[in-house]
């Protein structure tokens, strides 16, 4: 067994077998420095990783183990959870890939409840071919929630830009109803924590982005920022805390005074996710705030267009990677000040 010293465990699920999760993942720990930082655990099969470096032409040594009480610390980890052949038709979404990526999940998970991992990485899942009686859900973050302690809130970052969504993956014709002033101050109140937890903002700004157009103009265009968001923004700045809003979304980003917050609340998807993905240039991540364990993910999905073409970027999973260290280690630090009051900043 490698040397642990204070080395993060890294859990990794391995996604949709036919994608290019496995590939990505490959290709950041072709970097030899990634493990003097991060002792990485791969849940699935070395069958499967040996057919996609054999595919992809990669040659990157992996130490195949049984169980983690095996993991070698100073080498990339591969925890057999089954032994069996399974069918890889790459760029294909099929039921088995599916079956296999649910899987890793459920194992990986497992490891982080029992906190034989430090942390979670996910490769990118097909939402279609996944489902089955035990995944009925529209995606990881929903998946965890259930799973794990805690309100989650799904938030895409870069160093400069934490975007968290007030609504999932919901239609876009049930996102007005879902907004109420409750579902807004749960989301305000996790994306609060987090800052304060994960990242290590004493007093996190926070921007709220409106859910009409020109914020309704004062009702001809909706009524719902004027009578739901601005009150309920109102009441938790009364309670001491920086939040603003809402903001008109296209001159929050085009005048960037996103870059003047800590924070930003969508009201729906694509109104967070449009903007940050042409902001972030495959450089983002997605991390599930507000849970008792650390969650990130890369920012894209499975590729299936190009899967085993050996062209997909690791730059995302690389970055989700360092995400969560940084995460777990900050929100340690800050469990040790919060548990000793007198060494809390005021």
């Amino acid at each position: 067994m490698g040397d642990k010293t204070d080395k993060i465990i890294v859990g990794i699920s391995i996604g949709d077998l036919n994608g290019i999760g496995i590939e990505v993942i490959l290709k950041t720990f072709e970097d030899k420095r990634m493990l003097d930082f991060c002792t990485p655990v791969l849940f699935g099969s070395t069958k499967v990783i040996s057919y996609h470096k054999k595919a992809l032409d990669i040659e990157l040594p992996v130490h195949g183990i049984s169980a983690i009480s095996q993991l070698n610390h100073s080498k990339i980890n591969v925890l057999n959870i089954w032994k069996e052949e399974v069918s890889i038709e790459l760029g294909q979404a099929t039921k088995t890939s599916g079956v296999y990526a649910a899987k890793s999940l459920e194992e990986a998970v497992k490891s982080l409840k029992e906190r034989t991992i430090d942390v979670l990485l996910t490769a990118p899942i097909n939402k279609e071919t996944i489902q089955s009686e035990n995944f009925n859900f529209p995606g990881h973050t929903e998946y965890l929630e259930a799973h794990l302690e805690g309100d989650s809130l799904m938030i895409l970052m870069t160093d400069q830009l934490k975007i968290g969504l007030i609504t999932g993956h919901i239609p876009i014709s049930k996102v007005a109803e879902a907004i109420t002033p409750v579902l807004i101050k749960e989301k305000v109140e996790t994306m609060y924590a987090s800052l304060k937890s994960d990242f290590g903002i004493t007093k996190p700004k926070i921007a709220v982005l409106a859910l009409n157009p020109h914020c309704g103009d004062k009702g001809v265009i909706g009524e719902e920022d004027d009578a739901i968001i601005k009150p309920t923004i109102a009441e938790i700045a009364a309670s001491g805390k920086l939040v603003f809003g809402p903001y008109a979304a296209d001159g929050f980003f085009g005048s960037e005074t996103y870059k003047q917050f800590d924070g930003v609340l969508a009201t729906y998807h694509d109104q967070g996710l449009a903007p940050f993905k042409a902001l972030s240039f495959g450089n983002g991540v997605n991390f599930t705030a507000g849970l008792n364990e650390i969650r990130t993910s890369p920012d894209h999905g499975t590729g299936f267009d190009i899967a085993g073409k050996n062209i997909a970027n690791p730059s995302s999973f690389k970055e989700a990677l360092f995400a969560a260290i940084a995460i777990f280690k900050t929100r340690s630090e800050y469990k040790t000040l919060t548990k000793n009051p007198l060494l809390v900043k005021h």
